[in-house]
């Protein structure tokens, strides 16, 4: 049998996201990485997030998935929850996103698939970038640099 390929438009595929999500019997949806926004934790068509619906509180340091007002669809890392907006940012940005309120959420990564390997609440990779690289937004540029010159 021959494998078809079928390419869809992002936003079309998240709305189809966002409806599954609906579905309580669908745990998890993959997603594949499309951005640098989230380097060096999640690298642009080589790593898979899985996405579930919202259950629980968000808190500092969950990736979600969101709507922004001009209809982009973005995945981020929480900063600070304050006044009932949200302050976002992605892994490889150093400029926070403020005013992104609770109804633009759609999904929160719950794993994913990083350089071939599951990557879950516990890991050492997951950890690092919820708990620690999260706090260093001021010496992110430093630190991708230096990383770059070793590469």
């Amino acid at each position: 049998m021959k494998k078809v390929t079928r390419i869809f438009e992002a936003n079309v595929l998240l709305e189809e996201y966002r409806e599954l999500l609906k579905d309580e019997s669908i745990e998890a949806l993959p997603l594949l990485i499309s951005g640098n926004s989230m380097a060096p934790f999640l690298v642009h068509k080589r790593d898979t997030v899985y996405l579930s619906r919202l259950v629980r509180p968000v808190k500092i340091g969950d990736v979600l998935l969101y709507q922004r007002d001009n209809g982009s669809y973005i995945l981020h890392r929480v900063y600070k929850i304050e006044n009932g907006t949200y302050t976002m940012i992605g892994d490889g940005q150093f400029v926070l996103e403020k005013g992104i309120r609770a109804d633009q959420m759609i999904a929160v990564m719950t794993s994913a698939l990083r350089k071939g390997k599951r990557q879950a609440p516990g890991c050492f990779w997951w950890e690092f970038f919820e708990k620690v690289w999260i706090h260093m937004i001021p010496l992110r540029k430093i630190v991708w640099k230096t990383y770059n010159l070793f590469r």
